[in-house]
């Protein structure tokens, strides 16, 4: 499933933008531009830490993803919308990277997990009907499970700086 928005409200909850899960590969609005968190300036090309906080704005609508302490419409867990404009949202769009070693890898699976609420954003099974139908509830849960994984699968890579190839590299004599 891919994370996926566009400009479509939500019929109960906090009425932000929806963030939803899709199968197709070929829908451009599933591309998210990872971005340094709320009042941080991320360099192009740095490699991303885990357990770093981030941003993840949609490139279609500029927004952010987001997450609150409103129920989910089709779970009752937390909601996940997309929020801001031109992406600039507040500090509930920040997400921490959970993963295993020092960086996140561009092949690996990794979580995302609420910089505020603690919550991971996961996908399980509830499918939407009008006006997204088929298209299941992304939302936020307490606990890590096999539904909150989450792996890149196309996009543009940026090879990193050559500052962080000397510091990852460099050994003392």
């Amino acid at each position: 499933v891919r994370l996926h928005s566009h400009d479509v409200r939500y019929g109960s909850g906090s009425g932000q933008q929806s963030v939803t899960g899709v199968s197709a590969a070929d829908d451009g609005n599933s591309y998210w531009r990872v971005r340094g968190r709320t009042a941080a300036v991320c360099q192009r090309g740095t490699p991303v830490r885990c357990g770093q906080a981030i941003r993840l704005t949609h490139l279609g609508t500029g927004r952010n993803l987001h997450s609150h302490r409103f129920a989910s419409p089709l779970s009752g867990n937390q909601e996940v919308s997309a929020f801001g404009e031109a992406g600039e949202g507040d500090y509930l769009d920040d997400w921490t990277v959970v993963c295993s070693g020092t960086y996140w890898v561009r092949d690996s699976e990794v979580r995302f997990q609420h910089a505020s609420t603690d919550v991971f954003l996961s996908v399980t099974g509830e499918q939407y009907g009008r006006p997204i139908h088929g298209q299941k509830e992304v939302h936020g849960m307490a606990a890590s499970s096999q539904n909150n994984y989450w792996k890149v699968m196309e996009g543009i890579f940026m090879q990193p700086s050559e500052v962080f190839k000397a510091e990852r590299y460099h050994a003392e004599l």
